[in-house]
């Protein structure tokens, strides 16, 4: 059992180090497809959170676990609850990009769904999700040997999840990004039945102005999972930007 972050970086190169967080009962995993859509260029980085009695803490918790674990990044691309532990991340100033996939930094992005969800929880532990709860989530069908990058399966992630989303409601939200020198782009799938696509104005309500919004036909819940090439396409320029915004910081600190 896991009881601390667990986490691997991809490549040697001098690409930007890109985060790389799973939702709230994912498995980082489930983002193999899309590192290696960004190997040529970037050095992804999984990561596992914590189970059983261990995941029982916030997002601004998780986010101190990752950068005592990881270190500062370059990048964070963060999938639904994830984009709650990114924004802590960043605006500890540990990450100078964020890339929002079916995200959400507060519950209240998700209009009524956000009093829900708490209720993963128990739907994790009792309702036991599969193939089903996963082909819903991708919005196509999940092979099962796949289902548990998706959905949780075993009775111990299904514990971690249900510790992991009580423990949401009981720390203060983290703060708006708006006002923060912190580069965002928002990527939502159009079938995305668990945080829908109308998030994404709220969230970009609390991103700083300009931050870009791309909307991905027939993608569900897990983009970087289904569509990874389609991701990475879109990820692509926008990471680029940010090496090429952090090599005249090199060059002046090494002056």
């Amino acid at each position: 059992m896991r009881r601390e972050v667990q986490w691997m970086e991809w490549g040697q190169g001098r690409g930007p180090r890109v985060l790389l967080l799973p939702g709230l009962g994912a498995r980082g995993s489930g983002f193999q497809a899309l590192a290696h859509q960004l190997l040529p260029w970037a050095r992804p980085i999984l990561v596992e959170y914590p189970e059983g009695e261990a995941a029982a803490c916030g997002a601004g918790a998780l986010a101190r676990q990752v950068l005592r674990v990881v270190g500062e990044v370059d990048a964070v691309v963060a999938s639904s609850f994830g984009g709650m532990v990114a924004a802590h991340l960043a605006a500890a100033g540990a990450a100078r990009g964020v890339a929002f996939l079916g995200a959400f930094t507060r519950t209240e992005h998700l209009g009524v769904r956000g009093l829900a969800i708490g209720m993963m929880g128990p739907i994790a532990r009792w309702a036991r999700p599969g193939a089903v709860a996963a082909g819903l989530a991708a919005w196509t069908p999940v092979s099962f040997a796949r289902v548990p990058e998706v959905v949780p399966t075993t009775a111990l992630e299904r514990s971690s999840t249900w510790h992991r989303a009580l423990a949401i409601r009981g720390e203060a939200p983290p703060p708006e990004l708006r006002r923060l020198p912190v580069s965002c782009v928002c990527i939502q799938g159009t079938r995305d039945v668990l945080v829908p696509p109308s998030t994404v104005e709220r969230l970009a309500a609390s991103l700083p102005p300009g931050t870009p919004r791309h909307l991905l036909r027939g993608a569900g819940h897990v983009p970087y999972f289904t569509h990874p090439e389609a991701c990475a396409g879109l990820l692509r320029p926008w990471l680029a930007a940010l090496d090429a915004a952090a090599a005249p910081e090199v060059e002046s600190s090494a002056a």
